[in-house]
């Protein structure tokens, strides 16, 4: 049996998709009615474009790199330069959807991850 899916009642245009709005840094690698997997790489020193992710999924880092997070109003978010540790190459996080927001890497490699995106939560 399917729960609520919070994603239908996603307030943000498809054009902010990330696929969409951000395409120069992230890439499509699987989709179907369930997941879609998606290769982001940033190289250092770029920004990518304000854009979203529209469902929870499960990021697993192959290549890190410091970076900072702004909402769609240039205000920053998260600054990894702060956090007391980074996670490990191969380690992977639980993500919530993200409302628009951009990712600028200021470190000295690409950062790159793949992040696998729940479409729909199943139960029993």
């Amino acid at each position: 049996m399917s729960s609520p899916n919070p994603a239908a009642n996603w307030p943000w245009s498809e054009e902010l998709d990330a696929l969409n709005a951000a395409w120069e840094h992230h890439t499509l690698l699987l989709e179907n009615e369930r997941v879609r997997v998606i290769m982001t790489h940033i190289p250092a020193g770029q920004k990518t474009q304000v854009h979203t992710h529209r469902w929870p999924s499960v990021i697993t880092f192959l290549q890190w790199s410091d970076f900072i997070r702004r909402d769609a109003n240039d205000c920053e978010m998260l600054d990894t330069r702060t956090l007391a540790t980074h996670p490990e190459p191969q380690t992977a996080v639980w993500s919530l959807p993200f409302a628009p927001h951009s990712v600028e890497n200021v470190g000295d490699t690409e950062l790159r991850t793949i992040s696998v995106e729940l479409k729909e939560e199943r139960r029993g």
